[in-house]
């Protein structure tokens, strides 16, 4: 009997977060988890099993939030750079 998609640590949690943002805006649970891709009885399980994540696990994944913004900037500022550089070499300039 196949399971359904493997996720990780860090997804789990981010999907949990958005999922009580989403709540927390007024829209159902049920509401919450179909637009995350998720059936409810997935996100009960995780809420019991990831609700209590330590403060130095919130804390790492912070961080790692973060970076993780600095780096898309990175690749947005350098897939601009890109592009300048593909239509200055092509003479659209």
């Amino acid at each position: 009997m196949g399971r359904g998609k493997k996720y990780q640590p860090e997804q789990v949690v981010n999907l949990l977060r958005q999922i009580e943002v989403a709540v927390a805006n007024g829209k159902t649970t049920a509401l919450a988890c179909k637009e995350a891709g998720i059936v409810e009885q997935t996100y009960f399980r995780w809420r019991k099993e990831y609700g209590g994540l330590q403060v130095d696990q919130a804390k790492r994944l912070k961080g790692l939030e973060q970076e993780n913004s600095k780096l898309k900037r990175l690749v947005a500022n350098l897939s601009l750079d890109n592009l300048a550089l593909k239509n200055f070499a092509s003479g659209n300039f």
